[in-house]
């Protein structure tokens, strides 16, 4: 009854507010409207398919996860967020026990019946879960439990049959979800704090099928009101839990944070503003003139204006003319950046002739010694990126500081010398495709590889654009094989190395998490083998071992990890995140009348 008079009074505010402006708050004060821009555009946002970091940013706002990251704490830690305390784990560490909060509901759609959401279910995260096996549903984050969940897999190959019971994945009553591992996998809980793992209601999925990546249908603290190409606008869900905001619950630290305004949110109610309006602007140039015009509170700087808000780079400082205006942060990247070749592609991975396989191999690490790192971090990424080699970022501890420099060193000649010796010349050379969305930047990218690609004597024209419309189009075709030059980054999704050495396993490949299609037997022996183990020497020597591999192999060219630059408007208390806490922390922005002092 609450709920359908709840519903009643919305609607007045709703009818009663004025055509196309956002709806007042209920105590009259003007609507807190926050604008954001994202330098790329999500796809899909049906939690199955939203792989990009674009759609991950607004599938987190709209739906609801078992768990989140603690919104101010460094090192990040894990938190419940629908869950209602960590998991009960079995002595054995392969069940686990986790208790959902009650009185949580979906938002009013025709989906349900009479139009109003109905509770969600410790069933709707089984069904959830279980679409990602379901081959109809052409899910892209199966890898994240693909052989970890007792009869789920089976479950896949006998046919999907959503009302049959899955061994490990079972809904003991309405409020109790029990799972049952393979075996031990001390990350598991940091997977139910991806978007992947967001709650839907199988009532939502039968009625929009596909178009549920256009019709989302979530208990999240917003809800979607309208989208397109170019934006999203979000509006403050009026169901959304009621969970005041605890700074010591959050991980605040006041000798590092007590500047930014964080205390006048203790015991508020997120999310605090009225409605989101995310700008999906691509081009720096555009994105930078409309944070410049004040029609953005926060943007992720263009490298292009790097010089202009810095008057220094070490240690980085921001240039007096905006340390009055803005908040500022710089932000080392949990991840990295990479050009994958497609191993599946014969004509530059694995082929079934012995002594192709071995030309290949050679031409791949030809093309490793000709890239230039040194001018691809001073050109796009101005010199402050953090070059590596291997795909260990230095975020994690199994970063080796003293690994494989060579590996990232340009050496012409060394590249032209090994195409020779191979049998490598102008006609013989393959044609590949470099793939890319549409953009200025990634225009100017693809040129400067194939700048260094011409340099060994690779001609420019066996070295093709291949242009897609945005980056969801483009991540749809490298995470189904249609790519041999993958040009793309990785933002870890949990502060673990583990997340990054699953990127090359091989069950991992299209349209997995691998797309590189790597498939090395002993690799893939030693993930197995470490995959249940936590942080520990012995997992440091094995994951080095395993760096050691791909580039044995040159299966990539790898690899950067940038310094991103954040500001964002005095008049906004916040802490933004594009690694691990990503787009949750957006329910605690705050607006405020006067700006917050440095």
């Amino acid at each position: 009854m609450l709920k359908i008079i709840q519903t009643a009074i919305l609607l007045v505010l709703l009818t009663t507010g004025g055509c196309g402006e956002p709806p007042a708050t209920t105590n009259s004060a003007p609507a807190k409207i926050y604008r954001h821009a994202l330098d790329g555009a999500p796809g899909s946002l049906d939690p199955a398919q939203a792989a990009s970091l674009y759609a991950n940013f607004l599938v987190v706002n709209l739906y609801d996860t078992l768990y989140r990251y603690k919104y101010l704490a460094r090192p990040y830690k894990l938190q419940p967020n629908l869950a209602t305390a960590m998991p009960e784990v079995s002595d054995d560490g392969l069940q686990l026990t986790i208790r959902i909060k009650q009185g949580v509901y979906f938002n009013d759609d025709p989906a349900f019946k009479n139009g109003l959401g109905r509770e969600l279910k410790a069933e709707d995260f089984v069904y959830s879960i279980k679409r990602h096996f379901d081959p109809g549903t052409r899910a892209q984050g199966a890898w994240l439990w693909q052989r970890r969940i007792k009869g789920l897999d089976q479950w896949k190959t006998e046919g999907s049959e959503y009302d049959r019971e899955v061994p490990g994945l079972r809904a003991v009553d309405d409020y109790t979800i029990q799972i049952t591992l393979t075996r031990p996998f001390p990350q598991f809980v940091h997977t139910l704090t991806q978007g992947y793992a967001a709650i839907v209601a199988r009532e939502a999925v039968e009625k929009y099928g596909q178009e549920l990546s256009n019709h989302p249908v979530g208990s999240g603290p917003f809800q979607l009101d309208s989208r397109n190409s170019i934006r999203a606008v979000l509006t403050k869900n009026p169901h959304f839990r009621a969970e005041p905001f605890r700074l010591e619950d959050e991980g605040y630290d006041p000798a590092t944070q007590g500047d930014a305004g964080f205390e006048a949110l203790q015991d508020k109610i997120p999310p605090f503003v009225d409605r989101l309006e995310l700008e999906f602007i691509t081009e720096d140039a555009a994105r930078w003139n409309a944070f410049s015009a004040n029609e953005l509170h926060f943007m992720k700087v263009p490298v292009s204006q790097f010089d202009t808000v810095l008057s220094q780079r070490r240690p980085l400082t921001l240039s007096p003319q905006f340390a009055g205006a803005y908040h500022f942060e710089a932000s080392p990247e949990a991840g990295f950046i990479y050009t994958n070749f497609n191993m599946a592609d014969d004509r530059i991975g694995y082929n079934p002739d012995p002594e192709r396989n071995r030309r290949n191999r050679a031409l791949r690490c030809a093309m490793v010694k000709a890239f230039n790192w040194k001018k691809r971090n001073e050109i796009f990424f101005y010199g402050i990126g953090e070059v590596f080699p291997g795909i260990i970022p230095p975020a994690v501890p199994e970063y080796d500081p003293r690994g494989d420099k060579t590996y990232i060193q340009r050496n012409l000649q060394a590249a032209i010398e090994l195409l020779q010796a191979n049998g490598w010349n102008a006609k013989n050379l393959p044609v590949l495709d470099y793939g890319f969305p549409n953009s200025v930047t990634e225009r100017q990218i693809f040129e400067q590889f194939r700048n260094f690609m011409v340099e060994m004597g690779y001609p420019a024209k066996k070295i093709r654009p291949m242009i897609f419309a945005t980056y969801g189009d483009y991540h749809r075709a490298y995470s189904q094989g249609k790519v041999t030059l993958i040009n793309s980054s990785w933002t870890m999704d949990y502060p673990d190395a583990e997340n990054v050495m699953q990127l090359y396993y091989g069950p991992n490949g299209a349209p997995g998490s691998n797309s590189s299609n790597y498939n090395n037997p002993e690799y893939n022996q030693l993930y197995e083998s470490s995959s249940a183990m936590g942080e520990s020497p012995q997992r440091t020597r094995i994951y080095r071992q395993m760096n050691q591999l791909l580039m044995d192999d040159c299966t990539s060219i790898t690899g950067i990890s940038r310094t991103l630059l954040f500001l964002w408007d005095r008049k906004v208390i916040m802490k933004p995140d594009r690694s691990f806490v990503g787009g949750y922390f957006m329910r605690f922005v705050d607006l405020v009348e006067s700006p917050v002092e440095p």
